[in-house]
């Protein structure tokens, strides 16, 4: 893939925007805890970036995909990682199964007003006994007449404190776990939700987590998205996108991280002469690097064949795991290098150690993708359909 004229305006205009709207704010929204994402959300509805690949009759710019992988990648010129996060979510995550499979009632009513920033949007798969374990979900909708009645937890839910609705993957029948479930749009004033808690994390500080509670919310059954019990494919098609929007936003930070340390090695003094001088330190940075790129290639590939409708379903896999391995790898080895200066809260390298943490972690882990990659590579069994 090769990014056109085109393509590198969009991110020109996202790192113009980055630099005057969020990146002046971000220590402040880091020690808060919290972003305000409705108003940083209709200031990118308003550039037309939050629905580049979605259709045109939403509002959405009816781009290829290519042109939402160049947007996930300027978006790592944000200096922290919640925040692009929570514009991920909105952007690849919580709005994918929606713009595909859902009904133009619906897309006029969730998907457009999202598009152009007015609605703010979460995705609601984890639960407090099912994260990376989809299918082991325990939150459920009964019908009555023309609604569900839905009830159950999610846990772990980026932009829940905030968001006007969740995409929700729910069980909504007693069949066998991947056909018994279902995407339903919940609107998040809804009568029966309680945002019960604030989840405090490690890193990801700017972007707000919750614990949602469900008591029998009553919804209509037309706010569900595509087929009954099609649910978990859906999904499952979410999460390339996410995947892939997870590799390309990553590039950005492990090669800032690698930069501002080639900085701070080349002032840096120690046994007469520089830290830079030092060729495990030179050797290191070049391997790292160089790392970087390879990631790049194949992210980059991986979403050629997606723009060209191949199932990505194994390179996406790649990519995720390699993400969350490589930020990891990078950012200690260049902590390390800054010695005590890299272990204070203000340092950059610090916090890329704490927010890309999460890398291995959320969007299904690291054995899961390993699992996934097994599979695809005909060395362990698919469980049965049905």
């Amino acid at each position: 893939m090769q990014y056109t004229h085109e393509h590198l305006e969009i991110q020109k205009t996202l790192r113009r925007f980055i630099d005057e709207e969020i990146n002046p704010h971000v220590d402040a929204w880091e020690e808060a805890e919290i972003f305000p994402a409705h108003e940083v959300f209709k200031k990118l509805g308003n550039l037309g970036m939050l629905g580049l690949n979605k259709p045109e009759a939403f509002g959405g710019a009816g781009l290829d995909y290519s042109y939402a992988m160049a947007m996930a990648e300027a978006l790592g010129h944000v200096n922290c990682g919640g925040v692009p996060m929570a514009i991920g979510v909105q952007t690849d995550m919580c709005t994918p199964a929606l713009a595909r499979f859902g009904s133009d009632e619906l897309r006029r009513e969730f998907l457009a007003p999202a598009i152009a920033g007015d609605m703010v949007g979460c995705i609601g798969v984890s639960e407090p006994g099912a994260g990376s374990d989809v299918a082991g979900l325990k939150s459920h909708a009964r019908k009555d007449g023309g609604d569900y009645l839905i009830s159950g937890q999610k846990m772990w839910i980026t932009n829940s404190l905030q968001a006007d609705w969740m995409c929700m993957l729910v069980n909504t029948g007693d069949g066998p776990v991947h056909r018994n479930k279902s995407l339903v749009m919940v609107p998040m004033d809804s009568p029966g939700i309680e945002k019960a808690k604030k989840i405090r994390k490690i890193g990801m500080h700017s972007s707000d987590t919750g614990l949602i509670y469900f008591d029998n919310v009553r919804v209509p059954q037309r706010y569900r998205i595509g087929e009954e019990g099609q649910g978990f494919v859906y999904q499952m098609q979410q999460f390339q996108e996410e995947r892939l929007w997870a590799a390309a936003s990553s590039l950005e930070p492990m090669e800032d991280c690698i930069a501002q340390t080639i900085g701070w090695a080349q002032e840096r003094k120690m046994f007469g002469a520089t830290l830079a001088d030092q060729q495990w330190v030179q050797f290191k940075l070049a391997e790292l690097k160089t790392e970087v790129e390879a990631l790049r290639a194949l992210t980059y590939r991986a979403c050629d064949l997606h723009v060209q409708g191949q199932d990505v379903l194994e390179l996406a896999s790649m990519a995720k795991l390699k993400t969350g391995r490589l930020t990891r790898q990078v950012a200690d080895t260049c902590l390390q290098f800054w010695g005590g200066m890299g272990f204070t809260l203000e340092n950059r390298v610090s916090r890329l150690y704490r927010d890309g943490r999460l890398g291995s972690i959320g969007g299904g882990a690291d054995e899961v993708m390993l699992g996934i990659l097994a599979k695809t590579m005909g060395i362990a069994k698919r469980p049965p359909r049905g």
